[in-house]
């Protein structure tokens, strides 16, 4: 195991994150000697994984464009972000003001350091910390009414910063079968899909505008197989249903919980099963 640097965490709350599921993941469910070949994350979110593993070769991936603008823009230019950060208030009008930037055409005009301190600063100060936009792709979260929300936590953003400049990490914004294309034998996935829901309306239309339903589903585990095939060593995460387990029922199975704090459903918050899914010893 490569020495780790405890700063460099997700730098965002993020629904379905694997922040507390970490620990078992690493102990239990990671590939025997892989850390010499490739890392790769279509699905990055928050990052806990990545940042818990601290790999020197990466790939990482998502389809949310403002969610990877983030990370390139922590990567090449950190001390701007901060110095953007800095000039947010915690007052509600001005929270739905920056909110309400991407309803209007000037949005693309903004600099990708503006985009990334308006993600940042709506992740710490929305309610319960929710990334979800609407149907038009515009963040539609209500303002949290937090007394003293950690906007801008430097030391943070300085070592995600150094070490995504220091390792070979390759940040996409693609489809993730697109983003999964150059890996070869011995190099380690882990998929962390948007869950499949628990009931029909538990769906949780969430991170990008794209859908994630049960074609999607399909499509991602016909991926799995192809990376089984090509020698990858694979790790899935998903909601404990009897979609997904009979969907993987070739592979190795693992019922894990978890504590969901995000939810836009008080009641929906607390313990969930989760299936993890490998196909390695």
């Amino acid at each position: 195991m490569v020495s780790v640097n405890k700063l460099v965490k997700p730098f965002l709350k993020w629904a379905g994150g694997k922040r507390q599921l970490v620990p078992l993941i690493l102990g239990n469910y990671l590939p025997k000697n892989y850390s010499h070949q490739v890392y790769y994350e279509p699905f990055v979110g928050g990052g806990a994984i990545l940042f818990s593993l601290q790999p020197k070769k990466a790939v990482i991936n998502d389809s949310n464009s403002e969610l990877i603008n983030c990370y390139k823009v922590i990567r090449d230019s950190v001390d701007d972000l901060i110095e953007n950060l800095k000039s947010h208030k915690n007052n509600e009008d001005y929270y739905y003001a920056i909110r309400d930037w991407d309803r209007a055409k000037s949005f693309q005009n903004r600099t990708p350091i503006e985009r990334a301190s308006r993600i940042i600063f709506l992740n710490k100060t929305c309610y319960n910390g929710l990334f979800r936009v609407n149907s038009q792709g515009q963040f539609n979260v209500p303002f949290g009414k937090y007394k003293n929300p950690n906007i801008l936590d430097v030391a943070v953003l300085k070592a995600v910063s150094k070490y995504l400049k220091e390792n070979e990490i390759t940040i996409l914004n693609l489809d993730f079968q697109d983003a999964l294309k150059d890996s070869k034998k011995g190099d380690f996935i882990y998929l962390d899909p948007p869950y499949d829901p628990i009931s029909e309306t538990a769906s949780f239309t969430g991170y990008d505008v794209n859908g994630f339903n049960k074609n999607e589903q399909i499509r991602l585990k016909e991926t799995f197989d192809n990376l089984n095939i090509r020698g990858c060593k694979v790790l899935l995460s998903n909601a404990y249903t009897d979609f997904i387990r009979d969907l993987y029922k070739d592979y190795k199975q693992a019922k894990v919980s978890a504590i969901r704090a995000i939810n836009s459903n008080a009641k929906k918050r607390g313990k969930v099963d989760e299936i993890l899914v490998k196909n390695y010893e």
